[in-house]
């Protein structure tokens, strides 16, 4: 390709709507185009990376057996509430009325899409094992779109779904994809980490997450650097907190006037305390409305994915006139002792072992200090309920663990059987009986795959591609597009193309500082200067642009070297 013919506007000024390294590098290089909040158009540059990205995930699902279809964006209501999940993915489901007054949903993901097509499709256990997938366009209505293509209404995913006879052949499935995953990553030229994770609005049994360590990342991992133990921060546990050394004589409990101060912060500078002294006290109600009472250290936070596995899906925190009735006194004084109302008070570990700690105390402007659990409240309901902090010990081998940011660039489920129970996917074994289908899905943000990239491979210059996602392998730069250098570009061009490499010409009519500052800027891996002294002593000057190392090559051997380059660049990345 000639960059003359090509569409790449690349700019200089930094975007002033761009947060990360990804989002404002993508839109200087020419890449995307923003067309409205969570919609870009992908540009020629990079749509060609985007494809390259799509393909090496087509080659490893068809590689691992899986059958590629294409389903329909527009689904109906019908199928969610069938699935029971209507009410559980919430207001990020994209909603509509056609004109005849049906209501459809732009697909978020298709796992009722893909059991509809199974249970119509498959009915016996010799048509299984099966595993679907798809590369296509979903739709999430983001609160908040940002970070470019990292957190989109509108992006690019390939989701896999599995159909197995019973959950030995599941795990087969999942395991397969699994080694799948790591393949595409390693192909892209990702470093990424394997989590525990939280299956969330999707549901199943167990769940992990791929993800590239960086700081730019919306998400916390855990990580252990001793055992390799890791998992998300929703998932993430730790060792269960000790009980003091040496206990100290439990103090009588007494109330002391807080006036106005409500927050842990407040309330522990006016006490002389630190957080970890106070029982920080949560009023909650559940899906049914029924309210129960949460209690986490005051320098710990309420993990809800946690507290839903142990009181069940949709809790929420009270509103203030709740809080009253359950407690009261208003917000900001509740507190695990003399509750006005008899409701379930749920601990969390850490609090089980506190000793002469303060609390709300249940009444307007006023703590208690001395307070004991197990004295002064039971211990019937001990749970771990709250996010890890740094300073926790791993819960396989006790050393320190590492917290972290990273991006989400897949995700794997177990799904058992959630929906083919709920849409009567069934099969019948060899003697006729009816089972359940048991059933996985598979996810990755193709579009993440090339942010992710960006992020992890940039440098202050630019865009820095691996071989296998770079939009073309060559970029060669005549400094002059006339006489001699052109003439030599255009037969090396032509020799690089026959010889199978992806090659861009710049045959602009621009000064050398703009072609080299575009080159650095678009990361083609490798930058051939044709011209200048070199050329009149008979040879090319032949830049990597990941190390900045310059060779100079002769002209006769230029094409063959770039080739070999290239060829070997390639199998490395796409080794097993």
């Amino acid at each position: 390709m000639r960059w003359t013919q090509s569409l790449i506007p690349t700019l200089k000024e930094v975007p002033s709507e761009a947060e990360l390294v990804s989002h404002r590098l993508m839109i200087r290089a020419g890449l995307i185009r923003k067309l409205t909040a969570g919609a870009y158009t992908y540009l020629p540059l990079g749509y060609r990376i985007l494809r390259k990205a799509e393909q090496i995930v087509r080659e490893e699902m068809d590689r691992a057996g899986a059958l590629e279809l294409h389903m329909p964006v527009l689904q109906p209501q019908e199928l969610w509430e069938e699935s029971g999940r209507m009410a559980n993915f919430g207001p990020d489901l994209m909603i509509f009325k056609d004109r005849h007054g049906k209501t459809n949903i732009l697909g978020p993901t298709h796992e009722e899409v893909v059991t509809d097509v199974v249970r119509n499709f498959i009915s016996s256990y010799k048509q299984l094992p099966v595993t679907l997938y798809q590369i296509q366009t979903k739709f999430r209505d983001e609160i908040r779109p940002r970070f470019g293509v990292l957190r989109s209404r509108e992006f690019l995913m390939k989701d896999a779904y599995s159909f197995d006879c019973d959950v030995a052949g599941l795990e087969k499935s999942y395991q397969k994809q699994y080694d799948a995953y790591c393949r595409i990553f390693s192909r892209c030229g990702l470093r990424y980490v394997v989590v525990e994770a939280e299956s969330g609005p999707i549901g199943g049994s167990a769940s992990s997450e791929f993800m590239v360590p960086c700081d730019a990342g919306e998400d916390e991992l855990v990580q252990c650097p001793q055992c390799g133990y890791a998992a998300n921060m929703e998932k993430a546990t730790a060792q269960p907190l000790p009980a003091p050394a040496e206990k100290p004589p439990l103090a009588d409990l007494k109330t002391v006037a807080t006036p106005d101060q409500r927050t842990i912060d407040e309330v522990t500078a006016f006490l002389g305390l630190s957080a970890d002294r106070m029982i920080k006290t949560l009023v909650y109600v559940d899906g049914a409305g029924k309210p129960f009472v949460v209690c986490v250290r005051g320098d710990h936070d309420v993990n809800e994915m946690k507290l839903a596995h142990v009181v069940g899906a949709g809790a929420q925190l009270a509103d203030e006139r709740t809080i009253l009735e359950v407690t009261g006194a208003p917000v900001g004084f509740a507190g695990p002792v003399g509750l006005k109302q008899k409701v379930p008070v749920y601990l969390d570990q850490a609090v089980s072992v506190m000793v002469n700690a303060a609390s709300g105390a249940n009444q307007a402007d006023a703590h208690v200090t001395g307070v004991n659990p197990g004295r002064d409240f039971p211990l019937d309901r001990v749970h771990d309920l709250r996010f890890v902090v740094p300073g926790d010990l791993c819960p396989r081998c006790s050393a320190a663990i590492a917290i972290c940011r990273g991006i989400e660039i897949g995700h794997v489920f177990k799904l058992g059987t959630k929906y083919s129970q709920a849409m009567g996917a069934t099969y019948q074994d060899e003697a006729g009986a009816s089972h359940t289908m048991i059933m996985g899905c598979y996810g990755i943000g193709v579009n993440r795959i090339v942010a992710s990239a960006v992020e992890i491979l940039a440098d202050e210059q630019g865009l820095v591609w691996p071989m296998t996602l770079a939009p073309y392998h060559v970029l060669l730069v005549p400094l002059r597009v006339d006489g001699e250098e052109m003439a030599a570009a255009e037969k090396l061009y032509r020799e690089l193309q026959a010889a199978g490499v992806e090659v861009l010409l710049d045959d602009r009519d621009a000064r050398a500082g703009v072609k080299f500052n575009d080159a650095d800027l678009i990361g083609v891996p490798l930058r051939v200067t044709i011209g200048g002294r070199g050329l009149k002593e008979g040879s090319l000057e032949v830049r990597d642009r990941a190390s900045g190392e310059t060779v100079k090559v002769p002209v006769a051997d230029v094409a063959a070297h770039l080739t070999a380059e290239v060829r070997s660049r390639l199998a490395a990345l796409n080794k097993d």
